[in-house]
């Protein structure tokens, strides 16, 4: 269903399958495991078996003795350049072991077996050393170090602002007074804090308030895929690393940090992706592109599932306690929030700052004073599960305004409308916010069958409802487009397609030239030939490259209709292309096709220049997309079993260039989102060891567990996006916990506070409340 703009002719709101489906059906799309290379070794990683230990000797004696194995290398072994506290300049733990599985030495053989079967030869003399695994613990000044060395960037490092995959979710929580008056530890690696007014007195006045402390677990993405890279040196000597990647970019910048090299003298291309949502940024290609390095031939190194999930960079686990307060005309009025954040053993990244932006979702506070903390514990590093930090906030959030509707006998979704904010209302970091769709995403979800008719439902069931905001992420980027002899254009990117962009890229360059989408071909080429392009992540790529590409396409049009209107005698100004016919405005008989004139154009004899559109843009405002999410469960209140009956998500996308692949986005998010909110969680016990670390004991959801999810489809036009669209793929997924939650409330079972509400959960506070 979609609520909005109407559907013109052309090829934009058409939904089509995605361009890849039928080589991945087949069974066709090579994977960056399945790239030939001649004489490739493989590499395995000597994971470490303790949380927290002290390397004092590596001997690799036994392992080397197996046949086919070529070396054993440790951290000293590595040719890095660079030192500073991130998991990509320290890719084996150097004198610390810093959680169970980071890599301690790599074995490198001719064949995956030799590397398998030497990894479990490698003796690793450790002295264990505390665990630090508790939040609390972790922030007292007098508790135990989850890192005992110091990693000092050298001087004249950028320390780490060279990471722009720290703002690359999202282009929030970068400012923030940093908090200096507390007596922390060690441990805590960030500190941020917003305030506007004094929280505390306007809390006071307010007619109600609620509060309470939510926890998250650490969640894990769940690709397919696990994480791949293959490294070689070409004859010129250039490093050359094919991966499984978001950004290449990204990647070869990093990469020549790391290693200490040119950027010009690295090369990077990226595979097709078997699933990423946030994961697959740095975590294998330096080891690769390491052993390339050191012993000059090609290295492979695939995780397999148990190191994937031991040692990648899952979800954080979270505690907020939030207060919140409304007036008894329904308008929240004031918040407080502490958000403490486990960075696990790196600080690559600063999602509590992205939290500390999102507790105050897409509504308007006469006063908020928010703390934001990031600390280290002896876990893996965290990273950027799809709406980083946003999961988190929204459940903390929107179940707390589910109370306060209750206090005050509203409709949850009337108290949410008025309370939302406004073109030029600032964010929690002071940003104004832009254009919301939020307020027809709302009339939307209250219209829907599944919270019109929750009245009628029998005793046990429940429906609830919760919003979700993402501001959006902006970045450069370039494309170009090229005219072909027959007709065709060619769209040429460094985009990698993380979830059906080359798609949207495809609709967008038909839409603006005038050809049907299958006379436009998308290349993503690597980093010697593509143009700038962003990450891919944090609804970017179709806000931003989207718009490099249509401007790049308009370009290439331009000079098309420039060499059409001197071989037609006729002023550019009067031409227009329909259908892949070049014709005066208002006479379809005079048109010659476009694959008439392109032939001409690139006849050797021709005077005239090749058609070929360039683009460089910068996006200066964000386009937020809103989501909410209406569930319906039923509860066993003998059991505590949760059953998901109904499921809807309602979000503004802006336009939906492909409306199939756009329902495709809300339906796995809020899939992910039931993960979230009833099954997942990567569970350490006190000593750090993993206990969900495989996929019989990690609970993603079941088709069972699924109901068929309704989408409703709003379109609010993004003034800058091509199109008017928007980055969707992260707004889809924040709601879900608070609406599962509230939607157990509504079936007469507890109010919650930790995710996942697993049935023992339940059940516990069934028995407690009784």
């Amino acid at each position: 269903m979609k609520v909005g703009l109407a559907d013109a002719p052309g090829v934009i709101g058409v939904s089509r399958a995605r361009v890849d489906s039928d080589e991945k059906v087949r069974g066709a799309t090579r994977y960056a495991a399945d790239l030939p290379v001649p004489g490739l070794l493989h590499a395995r990683i000597v994971p470490s078996i303790y949380a927290h230990a002290r390397i004092r000797g590596i001997d690799a004696s036994a392992a080397l003795a197996v046949p086919g194995v070529v070396a054993v290398l440790r951290a000293a072994d590595l040719p890095i350049a660079a030192v500073e506290d991130m998991r990509m300049f320290e890719p084996l733990a150097r004198d610390e072991a810093l959680f169970a599985g980071q890599p301690v030495a790599l074995v490198v053989a001719e064949t995956e077996a030799a590397a398998e079967d030497a990894v479990g030869l490698v003796v690793v003399d450790a002295e264990r050393m505390p665990v630090v695994t508790d939040l609390d613990l972790a922030m007292r000044p007098d508790g135990p170090l989850a890192r005992l060395t110091s990693l000092v960037p050298p001087a004249g490092a950028d320390s780490g602002e060279g990471n722009s995959a720290k703002s690359a979710h999202a282009a929030v929580g970068s400012a923030g007074a940093e908090l200096e008056d507390e007596d922390l530890s060690a441990n805590v690696v960030s500190r941020k804090r917003y305030t506007r007014g004094d929280a505390d007195a306007t809390l006071a006045r307010s007619a109600v308030t609620a509060e309470g402390t939510f926890r998250t677990n650490w969640v894990y993405q769940g690709y397919i895929e696990p994480h791949a890279a293959t490294a070689w040196i070409e004859p010129d000597g250039v490093l050359t690393v094919s991966t499984a990647t978001q950004g290449i970019f990204y990647v070869r910048r990093q990469l020549a940090r790391i290693f200490g090299r040119p950027v010009s003298r690295v090369r990077v291309r990226s595979t097709p992706l078997g699933g990423s949502f946030g994961s697959k940024i740095l975590i294998v290609d330096p080891l690769a592109a390491a052993a390339a390095l050191l012993l000059r031939r090609p290295v492979r190194l695939v995780l397999d599932r148990r190191d994937d999930m031991a040692a990648t960079n899952p979800a954080p686990g979270s505690r907020i306690d939030l207060r919140i307060g409304a007036t008894s005309e329904g308008r929240l009025s004031a918040l407080d929030a502490r958000l403490v954040f486990d960075t696990g053993a790196y600080i690559e990244w600063s999602i509590e700052g992205i939290a500390a932006v999102l507790i105050g979702g897409p509504y308007r506070w006469d006063a908020f004073d928010v703390r934001a903390y990031g600390v280290r514990t002896n876990r893996f590093g965290t990273g950027s599960y799809r709406g980083p930090g946003g999961p988190q906030a929204a459940f903390a959030l929107e179940s707390l305004i589910d109370e306060l509707a209750g206090q005050l006998e509203l409709d949850p979704i009337a108290l949410r409308a008025r309370s939302l904010a406004l073109e030029g209302d600032e964010m929690i970091d002071g940003e104004p916010w832009p254009g919301l769709g939020h307020g027809a995403v709302l009339e939307a979800a209250a219209a829907h069958p599944l919270w019109s008719g929750r009245g009628d439902l029998p005793a046990g069931e429940g429906v609830g409802v919760a919003l979700g905001v993402w501001p959006g992420g902006k970045a450069p980027a370039a494309a170009m487009c090229r005219l072909n002899a027959d007709g065709s254009i060619t769209i040429t990117t460094g985009v990698v397609d993380m979830s059906g962009t080359t798609g949207a890229f495809q609709v967008i360059a038909a839409e603006t030239f005038g050809v049907d989408p299958s006379m436009v071909e998308v290349v993503a080429l690597d980093t010697d030939g593509a143009p700038q392009s962003p990450l891919s992540g944090g609804s970017v790529i179709t806000y931003s490259s989207g718009r490099a590409i249509l401007e790049a396409v308009a370009e290439a049009r331009r000079q098309l209709l420039s060499f059409a209107a001197h071989e037609m005698e006729i002023d550019p100004t009067d031409l227009e292309i329909v259908d892949g016919v070049v014709r005066p405005v208002g006479s379809p008989d005079r048109g010659r096709p476009i694959a008439e004139l392109a032939d001409v154009l690139h006849d050797f004899s021709s005077s005239f220049a090749a058609v070929e559109g360039h683009a460089t843009t910068v996006q200066t405002a964000l386009a937020p997309s809103t989501a909410a999410h209406l569930a319906h469960v039923r509860l066993d209140a003998e059991t505590g079993e949760v059953q998901v009956l109904g499921y809807a998500v309602v979000q503004d996308v802006g336009r939906a260039l492909n409306p199939a692949l756009v329902e495709g986005q809300m339906r796995g998010a809020a899939a992910q989102g039931i993960g979230w909110a009833l099954h997942e969680a990567l569970i350490h016990d006190a000593e750090g060891q993993l206990l969900t670390g495989s996929f019989l004991d990690y609970a993603l959801p079941r088709a069972m567990h699924v109901p068929d999810i309704d989408t409703v489809v709003v379109e609010v036009p993004a003034p800058d996006g091509p199109f008017g669209a928007k980055g969707i793929g992260e707004a889809s997924v924040l709601p879900a916990g608070a609406a599962v939650a509230s939607a157990i409330a509504a079936a007469g079972g507890p109010r919650l506070r930790e995710l996942p509400m697993v049935s023992q959960r339940i059940w516990t506070a069934l028995r407690d409340r009784s």
